[in-house]
């Protein structure tokens, strides 16, 4: 028998996109200290609700079998809550995961994917996957989008605009009049995503009343689709399951360019005991009790000092500048895991109740301008 040997290495290395090469990988912050606090993520504190529990422990019976491809059941009953049709939602991995596939369906190498900056650390990494071009249009000096520029922005090479509303990580909202009035200036033919990740935690000082709600925009504009999660007000972060609305040209041009059977039957079925009326009026009490939290680290640290924006969403926006790793290594030390996106700022998730003293604590040290507020 003649023995095949493997060839000598040669040195070369395996052909890839460059753009995907340097692309870096996402990375999640550190871990929490045992005794510590992961206010990093934006993660729900609470735990997940015993109905929630019992459904996914039941789906586990059926692991050998491939869930439902496209989570009918949970579109259906989206549906009924938004007054469309069960083909007018679409169901993924989260709402990232769609923001993927609407992108891959609408923008190709040489086309530009205009969004606000800084704003979801996801967004530049989903548009050079698609082999497009980011087009990042500076927030305004409040944090929030600037939309008149956003639109502006938009050329003939176009294909897909991101609106996020409240902005990740600043906490900032879209007000409807603005939204409206960006709608107008955009050309009817290019896509426009309206990021709600957050929408339920809007409420609070009355802006909640100015603040875009895509519900309400359904039907209006056949180039909008509106994106939710189950992730964070409903506390399903570990499942991975979003939804998105919008005209169903739009919503199969994305069903096309999915993974399949990305969603788990677990992750639909969690979603779906999280929308019976008992267990939803649970799930809003838990964000109302979150949001009460972060108004009260809000205002006290407007009461210390530090220029915070408004924020309407489960965490607020410390820019602390080029103070940013210094400031997030002494909340890390004292047990407090941030994000931080030097040399923007610090993303505070709102967390245990445990950990609003601490963090009060160690922030009021910090200010800048305050003595001791220029940590080493």
């Amino acid at each position: 028998m003649e023995i095949v040997t493997a060839p000598e290495p040669t040195g070369a290395r395996v052909r890839l996109r460059p753009e995907i090469a340097a692309l870096p990988p996402y990375r999640q912050g550190r871990p929490a200290p045992a005794d510590g606090f992961k206010l990093s993520s934006n993660e729900n504190p609470f735990g997940p609700l015993p109905s929630v529990v019992e459904v996914v422990a039941s789906a586990a019976h059926d692991i050998n079998r491939y869930p439902d491809a496209t989570a009918l059941a949970l579109r259906e009953r989206l549906a009924e809550r938004f007054g469309v049709t069960a083909d007018e939602v679409l169901i993924g991995a989260g709402s990232v995961a769609l923001l993927a596939q609407f992108i891959l369906a609408a923008a190709a190498p040489g086309d530009e994917v205009v969004y606000s900056w800084r704003s979801f650390e996801a967004y530049p990494g989903l548009v050079t996957v698609a082999g497009a071009t980011s087009v990042m249009v500076p927030n305004r000096a409040d944090h929030g989008h600037d939309l008149d520029a956003m639109a502006a922005a938009i050329t003939d090479r176009t294909r897909v605009v991101i609106v996020c509303s409240p902005n990740n990580p600043t906490g900032v909202v879209v007000t409807a009049a603005e939204f409206e009035a960006f709608m107008a200036k955009v050309p009817a033919d290019r896509l426009v995503l309206l990021d709600e990740a957050y929408a339920e935690f809007v409420r609070g000082d009355g802006s909640a009343d100015d603040a875009v709600d895509g519900a309400t925009l359904i039907g209006r504009y056949p180039n909008l689709v509106m994106l939710r999660t189950f992730s964070k007000a409903y506390g399903l972060a570990g499942l991975r399951v979003g939804y998105a609305i919008g005209p169903v040209e739009l919503l199969d041009a994305a069903r096309a360019t999915a993974i399949p059977l990305g969603v788990t039957a677990a992750a639909a079925s969690a979603a779906i005991a999280s929308l019976e009326p008992a267990a939803e009026a649970e799930l809003l009490e838990r964000v109302g009790a979150i949001a009460d939290r972060r108004d009260r680290v809000h205002a006290t640290l407007v009461a210390q000092g530090w220029p915070v924006p408004v924020a309407r969403s489960n965490f607020v926006w410390l820019p602390a500048g080029e103070a940013t790793t210094a400031v997030a290594e002494r909340l890390f030390d004292a047990g407090i895991v941030t994000r931080a996106f030097a040399p923007d700022g610090i993303r505070i998730s709102i967390g245990e109740e445990e950990s609003v003293d601490i963090l009060l604590t160690i922030l009021g040290e910090l200010v800048p301008g305050s003595q001791e507020g220029h940590p080493q």
